[in-house]
């Protein structure tokens, strides 16, 4: 699932065999007309590992490191996953951060001080999260009002509704279940066995897909650029998986830890469920239309309100899954789960994947892409012993870079007639 070669034009003559060269033009030509994909955060996020790596070689890239990595930024990555719902309707959600952290905190309440079953607890966090989400909706698509200001507002609200939730304790521990999804890894067999199930599920499905495309005289991509795709998915997950399956604990005699983390299976798991449900279905081809166009989106047939309450639905409802694995790495909630840094890490990490604030461009890819540059910058930092300070800059000025490469790509696309 390569990010550059996932960007390249696809309107290749069938009649013509494709080569490395041509593919390049094309990628090329696309670039010059404004549409730059994801391309800016991969360079950026291989300058950072590069960069960390020959500053702190002895720690960076070290796999204790790369699965901390994982695990650290797992919540974040996932609130973010839900805000390029938001964000592709150009809107914005800025409670996010506390639906995750009032939807965790009653399944933390409901766990430890009520003995409900596992299941039923997690099953109430994600309902607790579509509740927001609906309430949100249907403010914004019925009531025409700002999204800006309604989760502003529950931005306040829901801080308000934690602490009554927490009471005087101050937190509540997440459970043995719960404490494990962000911490423990699965069998190193196992690993190898999903990697290459993925890998294989990925060149089927693709190479079908162009096939039948082919058969309806549609545009569908080269078979040289299917081949390089799946091979370097391949290479890049094998490479993943190896890494993942040294041991890496600083003390294995005591602890053994190797494998892929469970937390990376989630992140995974929910990436192709939402981006099958974003790239393959009616909805998500009408939620790029209304992102794109409302107006136009009213007048083909478009349901637009209903898109509207489906989105902001969708994003607090992943916004609890968010929770449950920020309450999982930190063993339970607080006052401060998912406020503080976690709603701006999140949008800056849809936005610097590629995801546009203006709406109609984006892709659930493009929240993995930047949630892992948040968290090398993040993660980098610490190691080189940065101050806050340092990170907060830094991490600001990428995504005031991103969010004007975003500006700049729509203008020359819109020069150069691509939108």
């Amino acid at each position: 699932m390569s990010v550059a070669t996932d960007e390249i034009h696809e309107t290749h003559d069938p009649h013509r065999p494709a080569t490395v060269g041509s593919l390049i033009r094309e990628y090329v030509a696309k670039l010059r007309g404004g549409d730059v994909g994801s391309l800016p955060a991969v360079l950026g996020l291989v300058a950072l590992v590069i960069g960390f790596s020959t500053a702190r070689p002895e720690t960076f890239t070290k796999a204790f490191n790369f699965g901390n990595l994982i695990q650290q930024s797992a919540g974040v990555t996932i609130i973010a996953m839900g805000l390029v719902f938001v964000l592709l309707l150009g809107e914005i959600d800025l409670s996010a951060g506390y639906t995750a952290g009032v939807s965790a905190a009653v399944m933390c309440s409901l766990l430890v001080e009520h003995d409900w079953p596992t299941p039923l607890a997690i099953l109430a966090c994600l309902v607790t999260g579509m509740v927001i989400g609906t309430f949100i909706g249907l403010i914004v698509s019925r009531l025409g009002v700002p999204s800006f200001v309604v989760t502003l507002a529950m931005f306040l609200a829901l801080q308000g509704v934690m602490l009554v939730i927490i009471g005087e304790k101050g937190s509540i521990d997440s459970g043995e279940f719960v404490a494990k999804l962000n911490a423990e890894t699965i069998a190193v067999w196992l690993g190898i066995v999903v990697a290459a199930v993925l890998v294989v599920i990925y060149a089927v499905s693709t190479f079908l897909t162009n096939r039948r495309r082919r058969r309806h005289g549609l545009t569908s991509q080269p078979m040289l650029l299917w081949a390089l795709k799946s091979g370097f998915l391949a290479l890049l997950v094998g490479l993943i998986v190896y890494y993942l399956s040294i041991e890496r604990s600083p003390n294995a005699h005591i602890k053994s830890i190797k494998g892929v983390p469970i937390a990376l299976l989630i992140l995974i798991g929910l990436a192709l469920a939402l981006s099958f449900l974003l790239g393959r279905t009616k909805w998500g081809s009408h939620v790029y239309a209304v992102g794109g166009n409302a107006e136009a989106a009213r007048r083909a047939g478009i349901n637009v309100k209903m898109i509207q309450l489906s989105c902001f639905m969708l994003n607090s409802t992943v916004a609890a899954v968010g929770g449950i694995m920020l309450a999982s790495y930190s063993g339970g909630v607080n006052n401060v789960t998912g406020g503080q840094t976690t709603l701006l890490y999140a949008v800056g990490a849809a936005v610097i994947g590629g995801t546009s604030l203006f709406g109609g461009k984006g892709r659930v890819i493009d929240a993995l892409i930047g949630g892992t540059v948040v968290a090398v910058i993040a993660n980098g930092m610490g190691l080189m012993n940065q101050p806050d300070r340092t990170k907060y800059i830094v991490t600001g000025l990428v995504l005031l870079v991103a969010a004007s490469v975003d500006a700049i790509s729509r203008r020359r696309a819109a020069a150069t007639g691509r939108v």
